[in-house]
């Protein structure tokens, strides 16, 4: 008899399954976590090196030291002449180079730049990358002869007249017009009317001469001529010449000082 009740027991035993420590009715504990600080602690450990590494390996190494400076865009100033004038301090961190001010350098000590890009280019590496200014008349001065862009600035002072580009010629007669607008003013209304020259005359035009505010004359290779007038209606002007010198090209005088009723002879 207790024999059955003792077979009968393990089945019920073997049923439940196996047995479990603890209390009875507690559900057993996994793995311990460890605490949120200390996890907070080493991911800001983690970051905190992170930081000083990179902050190191960009200042402190010997990798990414400013040791060149790359020149581009330049025609008539040299290499040297740009390097020079950015005076970009070399053997110290590249991040550390001020690109604003080695721009500024440039601007102010070569008035030839128009405009000026300087980047680092990692790991080594300043590059400077320029665009002079083109020059659109020449002024005579005192046996040498300067060059002014578009915009009416002089950036150069040169000892022979640049080839391709028109000779401002002042020669005002003592009236009220010159009494009037002044010397500055005469030679401003011929940089514009240079600046306004069609494309097609880039080269072709030798000079530009003053006479009065509106008496401007542009002088073409093979003795021809423009009477421009005036530096006013400089664009349409340019526009009607362009068709004047397609539509007769044998002539050597043409009138655009009316744009609205141009004139040619000589053809």
């Amino acid at each position: 008899m207790s024999g059955g009740a003792d077979t009968t027991a393990r089945r019920d035993a073997d049923r439940a399954g196996p047995a479990q420590d603890g209390p009875v009715g507690v559900p057993a504990r996994g793995p311990r976590r460890p605490p949120r600080r200390l996890t907070a602690l080493l991911a800001l450990l983690a970051l905190t090196v992170l930081v000083g590494g990179g902050t190191w390996a960009v200042y402190g190494s010997p990798w990414f030291r400013a040791t060149t400076v790359s020149v581009h865009g330049g025609r008539e100033l040299t290499a040297d002449q740009i390097r020079r004038a950015a005076a970009v301090p070399l053997g110290g961190p590249l991040v550390s180079v001020d690109t604003g001010a080695v721009e500024k350098r440039l601007l102010a000590a070569l008035p030839r730049i128009g405009q000026v890009e300087v980047t680092r280019s990692w790991p080594h590496t300043v590059a400077v990358q320029v665009t002079e200014r083109v020059a659109s008349a020449a002024l005579e001065s005192g046996g040498k002869f300067v060059e002014v862009d578009r915009a009416g600035v002089r950036f150069a002072t040169v000892d022979r007249a640049p080839a391709g580009v028109p000779l401002v010629q002042l020669t005002p007669a003592r009236t009220a017009s010159l009494r009037y607008f002044g010397t500055t003013r005469l030679l401003r209304s011929a940089i514009a009317v240079a600046a306004d020259l069609p494309d097609s005359l880039r080269g072709r035009a030798t000079a530009i001469r003053v006479r009065s505010y509106d008496g401007i004359t542009v002088e073409l290779t093979h003795g021809r001529s423009v009477v421009w007038g005036s530096a006013q209606d400089g664009a349409r002007k340019a526009v009607v010449l362009s068709a004047l010198l397609t539509a007769e090209p044998g002539a050597t005088h043409f009138d655009v000082s009316a744009p609205t009723a141009p004139a040619v002879s000589g053809s």
